[in-house]
């Protein structure tokens, strides 16, 4: 009996994380790979395997985002962006090999500072 109270825990406790992960990517477009991170390597999951899980997760988010933002969507524009995009990702990917954990938390947390200091000053 214990055991399925801990697998009904930790179901629960993925579903949670799984909301909290698509309100933020719904909301606001972003954020939600933090949650997905934090909580991927809080099961064991490396920062890297963390993070990959993260990408192949906010990819499906994101395209039930598109599904329900399709009304706003702007093609031409994301069409424009895409190219200088998949560029990035490729080089984020390859990047992510050889980038010690120490340092891409660092420059991650940097990287969120700055964003909102941004928002933060902007008013």
């Amino acid at each position: 009996m214990r055991q399925s109270k801990t697998t009904a825990a930790r179901y629960l406790l993925y579903g949670a994380a799984g909301f909290a992960t698509g309100l933020l990517n719904g909301l606001f477009g972003s954020g939600g790979g933090i949650v997905a991170v934090a909580f991927l390597k809080k099961l064991g999951l490396s920062a890297k395997q963390a993070h990959a899980t993260s990408v192949f997760i906010i990819l499906m988010l994101s395209a039930v985002g598109v599904c329900c933002y399709l009304p706003y969507l702007e093609l031409s524009q994301s069409l424009r962006y895409l190219p200088g995009g998949v560029a990035g990702a490729v080089a984020g990917a390859f990047g992510l090999r050889y980038i010690p954990a120490k340092w891409l938390r660092r420059t991650f947390a940097i990287f969120i500072l700055y964003a909102a200091l941004r928002l933060l000053l902007r008013g």
